[in-house]
């Protein structure tokens, strides 16, 4: 399991390898990069996704409820943990809690389990990034902001998700060459967005503090045993299951380290954490995988 679970990652470790590449070599800014594959590439593939999916309500429903628990206990547990090490919450507490569910999860579990595997992990993540645009900017901007709403009610990804569960919910038929167009543009999202992290890897720097070791344990380790009792909490089973399981044990997401810089905040803890979590995922992801069974 191990050894195949390796091999799957296999085209997005070579993806983040070629971005990391390219931006050695050249100029490549990865703010740029995410910017345009979350505003255009990822919401066309968001929406075909929803929209096609096959998934039933009550599936739809064990993934928004389990999405929405883990979040709720990684931040209570994540709390206590940034207070205990003394790190800024603004920084720390946002890496703990925010998993890779996106860039990194959605093309793993693409390739692990097709289209299936891959429609669960798009509304995990959708979740996630909700809280993460919204509670998330809240913490690392210290308190509420009027930008931070505002930028909810712009952001492509949500409204991506919503019209895609309202046509798929509906009686509303997409024409084909329609529903052909965003599958050729959403195609592209997985591969430019692990280029976009392997770009923000080559822009970061190293400074390494003894507490990421623990915090680092936190994230997959802290991640897997949340989402292990979530998911036996609500009773899931089968193939939901072991996307929950694996999703929530994923490397730090790569916008905990983008967005304090937007808003004008120290990056360096959260950036160490996307850096090494991402290279440890290596290792991992494929442990999680088997153990998830």
């Amino acid at each position: 399991m191990l050894i195949s679970s390796l091999i799957q990652m296999m085209p997005i470790l070579l993806a983040i390898a070629g971005g990391y590449l390219y931006a050695h070599f050249f100029t490549a800014n990865s703010k740029d990069l995410a910017n345009i594959t979350t505003d255009l590439f990822v919401p066309a593939m968001i929406f075909h996704s929803i929209s096609q999916s096959s998934l039933s309500i009550k599936a739809v429903g064990e993934v928004l409820a389990s999405s929405s628990l883990i979040f709720i206990l990684l931040i209570a547990a994540g709390w206590l943990w940034v207070r205990l090490i003394k790190e800024n919450p603004r920084s720390a507490l946002p890496a703990l809690a925010f998993m890779n569910s996106g860039f990194l999860g959605i093309p793993l579990m693409r390739l692990w389990g097709g289209n299936e595997a891959m429609n669960i992990i798009v509304i995990f993540d959708q979740v996630q990034g909700f809280f993460m645009f919204s509670i998330g900017i809240l913490i690392i901007t210290g308190g509420f902001n009027k930008k931070s709403f505002i930028s909810l009610f712009y952001s492509p990804i949500i409204w991506a998700m919503i019209l895609g569960f309202g046509v798929n919910f509906s009686t509303i038929t997409l024409p084909e060459p329609i529903i052909n167009s965003l599958f050729f543009i959403g195609e592209a999202a997985s591969p430019l967005a692990c280029a976009a992290l392997g770009a923000s890897i080559k822009e970061t720097r190293f400074t390494f503090k003894n507490s990421l070791l623990g915090s680092l344990l936190f994230r997959f380790v802290g991640g897997y045993l949340i989402a292990l009792f979530t998911v036996s909490l609500l009773g899931i089973t089968g193939l939901t299951r072991t996307v929950i399981l694996v999703a929530a044990s994923l490397p730090t997401a790569m916008f905990t380290s983008i967005l304090p810089l937007r808003y004008g905040q120290d990056n360096q803890y959260a950036s160490m954490m996307v850096i090494i979590s991402t290279l440890l995922g290596i290792i991992t992801i494929p442990l999680a995988f088997a153990l998830a069974g």
